[in-house]
């Protein structure tokens, strides 16, 4: 394996550990609000909370990323990126892309 793909995986392995012990702190700390935050399911969060240290080590040394994007439509990453717009129009923009982005979580709840 050559150097630069053996630091893409330590990288993905350092990402997923970071995420899972931030999960877990998210829904030990506001339950509701880590759904929403972190979009996953009841199940999940249940799951998450429950992970030992060395669960969460074992899991996150893997080489698959376990986070991914939620936008992934056009509209939301638009919004998102509305480049050379106003404050105000900026704020807006924002905004209307948490609110597609909340629905889009009651879905897949």
């Amino acid at each position: 394996m050559n150097p630069q793909t053996e630091q893409i995986l330590a990288e993905i392995r350092e990402a997923n550990l970071s995420y899972l012990m931030l999960a877990q702190n998210l829904i030990r700390a506001d339950r509701a609000e880590a759904l929403f935050r972190l979009g996953i399911s009841e199940e999940t969060a249940d799951l998450i909370a429950a992970l030992s240290p060395a669960q969460i080590m074992r899991i996150a040394s893997g080489n698959t990323l376990l986070c991914r994007f939620r936008m992934d439509d056009d509209l939301v990453w638009g919004l998102l990126t509305n480049h050379g717009k106003s404050a105000a129009n900026d704020a807006t923009a924002r905004l209307h892309a948490s609110i597609l982005m909340a629905g889009r979580h009651q879905e897949a709840a």
